[in-house]
């Protein structure tokens, strides 16, 4: 069994739900994990730094190895000073998952900025500070792992919901930074990936442990980003009910990106609405002669 003895995790949101899933999962396995959760309602605000505390008494009751912190990733200064923390207390940062998130539902004409805002902040400004944060010490230590959470509920057209524009624009945005971050630290092995994790917490409103979809399902999936086994980024871990698939965007063969893409060639509006049903295809067919 794969082994994380002397490493140490940073969790973000992990007082409950995935969060705490994962960082059970990982203490098993032997790493430190450092707990972080704001405590922030249902609704994403609010603050309870119990929350992080008691998930951390209960796992070490278990005989975990990990500690709580509580307080905001709202600021760039934050969630830096999370990360000074870490690597002061222990010297170094092995991993960071980034789970920390919530679901509001605000259909377009309802669509506050304040909201939009928070929402950006939480899913897409906080683990790129992170990232940054961590970046030096994981170049100096030869590597580490980075894990950012994205959703099915934006990636695929067929899940999306209503009311759900500002999760799905932060949910894409980690998407972005995953692959540029992935490029960026091949070379210093720093591996980046998301995972897009579905499971029956009390963002659904379920209280008691769910019969199906449950996070500690989620959790082998996220371990493995996190591992020394995962050695390529860039790729997106879809993860529910005990399954597994990774998957990311790939441009179609011998395209030649920007010039030829391989496409149905056109002039003018009336050629692409003509030609519509064979530029919407799925899969690109090869051009006409």
């Amino acid at each position: 069994m794969m082994a994380f003895k002397g490493q140490v995790m940073l969790l973000t949101g992990a007082g409950r739900g995935l969060g705490l899933a994962y960082a059970r999962y990982l203490t098993a396995l032997g790493a430190t994990v450092v707990l972080q959760d704001t405590g922030a309602d249902q609704s994403g605000y609010g603050e309870d730094a119990a929350v992080a505390e008691t998930a951390a008494e209960r796992l070490r009751d278990e005989g975990a190895r990990v500690h709580a912190v509580a307080g905001a990733l709202d600021s760039h200064e934050h969630c830096h000073h999370l990360i000074e923390k870490v690597l002061e207390r222990h010297g170094r940062l092995d991993g960071l998952i980034h789970n920390a998130g919530w679901v509001a539902h605000q259909e377009i004409e309802g669509i506050e900025p304040a909201s939009f805002d928070a929402m950006m902040t939480i899913a897409a400004k906080a683990p790129l500070w992170l990232a940054q944060a961590a970046w030096p010490a994981m170049k100096a230590a030869g590597g580490g792992r980075i894990v950012l959470t994205t959703s099915c509920r934006a990636i695929y057209p067929q899940y999306v919901q209503k009311g759900l524009a500002s999760y799905a624009a932060a949910k894409m945005a980690a998407l972005g930074i995953v692959n540029v971050l992935a490029r960026e630290g091949a070379p210093h092995n720093i591996v980046v990936n998301a995972v897009s994790p579905v499971a029956k917490t009390r963002m659904w409103g379920v209280k008691d442990e769910p019969e199906e979809l449950r996070p500690d399902e989620v959790a082998p999936g996220v371990a493995f980003l996190v591992s020394e086994a995962c050695i390529e980024g860039g790729w997106v871990l879809r993860a529910a009910n005990g399954q597994f698939h990774a998957t990311r965007a790939t441009e179609a063969e011998e395209v030649d990106y920007p010039r030829d893409l391989r496409g149905v060639c056109a002039t003018s509006i009336d050629d692409i609405a003509a030609n519509w049903s064979r530029i919407a295809l799925p899969a690109v067919e090869p051009r006409s002669a």
